[in-house]
């Protein structure tokens, strides 16, 4: 099977970059960028609406895909994608910028899934792991990368996080100068293979992925939106809380790289298993007072994200045939950002924080014994 040159598997890994990018962004200059938007409450929408409008635009992406080809829809998502990101510069007011950031979220999901079904069509097998995992260690870098960047241009001027959408655009050009639109030999592949996916995986069907995907999720991200909180609450500054959030990206970009060959010695659950079981003891951490702590839990849970979401994608591609791969990736990406923007009502469960980290420690135990069991079963 040929593969991508290099140039154009680097344009891939770019593109998947932006994933994390649409909500986090504004993240760091949230306060001074809601304001100059006109927005005077609610401002952790700008964060969260995206999530949302992936929800609910992926299966309108995923029957374009099927029915147009990923990389015709790539091609515009990357475009709007630019157009849309930025253009809110030009918006004020609630109703323009939530619509905007609502419809900034529907674009993402037709990023995410037709750049993953681009990567489905150039790999095969193992080599296809490999790079679903690297696909996971450039959005999680993504969000070190442009998490950054944000911050460093929102203590400039509030406006300029935006145009860092338009880097979208450039990606645009190196996937037309660096990716084939057809590749004979992956396509001559796909259609002798498209009736050879697996219907489940080591005891786990795609319904089983999906629901996983998202507890998955859930559970990560709900750190994302609490730990500024908790650590604000302990007398962390800004800056420590963001080099936290970044080592915790950090590890689980070298997580994901390690996946593939833990898979060799650990069938698909019981590496769930120990996802979950990262996840648990990182919550354990996070509602202890110790900065040594603080960091173990930050190392665990990036541990869990690098063994859980790149491949639960990868088992989203293996079971898919070639031709509903893009809905069935689109579902991915439902579940995903689902997970995401749940967490957004996570600080205003009863008790606190410190409740939910036991809550999440609990539920990730009980998930991790019973992927533990289904791998068990499965060996």
């Amino acid at each position: 099977m040929n593969q991508l040159k290099t140039a154009g598997s680097f344009t891939l890994l770019c593109i998947a970059s932006l994933t994390i990018m649409v909500g986090t962004l504004l993240a760091p200059g949230l306060v001074s960028i809601s304001a100059g938007l006109g927005i005077t409450g609610n401002s952790v929408l700008l964060i969260t609406l995206p999530s949302l409008g992936a929800v609910v635009f992926a299966p309108l992406a995923g029957k374009l895909i099927d029915k147009y080809g990923a990389y015709k829809l790539l091609m515009i998502g990357l475009f709007l994608y630019g157009l849309a990101g930025a253009s809110a510069y030009l918006l004020h007011g609630p109703a323009q910028v939530f619509s905007n950031r609502f419809l900034l979220g529907g674009i993402t999901a037709g990023v995410m899934a037709s750049c993953t079904v681009l990567i489905s069509t150039w790999y095969q097998g193992e080599a296809r792991l490999k790079m679903i995992a690297k696909q996971g260690m450039s959005i999680e870098l993504g969000g070190v990368i442009f998490l950054f960047l944000g911050g460093l241009l929102a203590s400039q001027f509030w406006a300029l996080p935006l145009s860092i959408y338009l880097i979208a655009w450039v990606f645009l050009a190196m996937l037309l100068l660096f990716v084939p639109r057809h590749h004979a030999t992956a396509v001559n592949h796909e259609q002798i293979t498209k009736d050879d996916s697996k219907t489940i995986i080591s005891g786990l069907s795609l319904k089983n992925v999906y629901l996983i995907s998202t507890l998955a999720m859930t559970i990560f991200f709900t750190s994302t939106v609490l730990l500024p909180i908790t650590m604000h609450e302990l007398s962390y500054n800004e800056s420590q809380i963001g080099q936290l959030l970044a080592f915790i990206s950090l590890v689980a970009v070298v997580t994901a790289g390690f996946m593939p060959k833990i898979i060799k010695w650990l069938n698909e659950p019981k590496v769930l298993a120990l996802a979950f079981l990262a996840f648990a003891l990182s919550y354990i951490c996070f509602t202890q007072a110790s900065s040594l702590l603080l960091v173990l839990g930050a190392l665990l849970i990036g541990i869990g994200f690098g063994f859980s979401i790149p491949l639960l994608n990868h088992m989203t591609v293996e079971l898919s045939a070639a031709k509903v791969r893009g809905r069935n990736l689109s579902y991915f990406t439902m579940a995903v950002f689902s997970g995401q923007f749940f967490t957004s009502f996570m600080e205003y469960m009863p008790g606190g924080a410190h409740n939910v980290f036991i809550m999440c420690s609990v539920f990730s135990v009980i998930i991790s014994m019973v992927l533990f069991v289904k791998g068990r079963k499965a060996a």
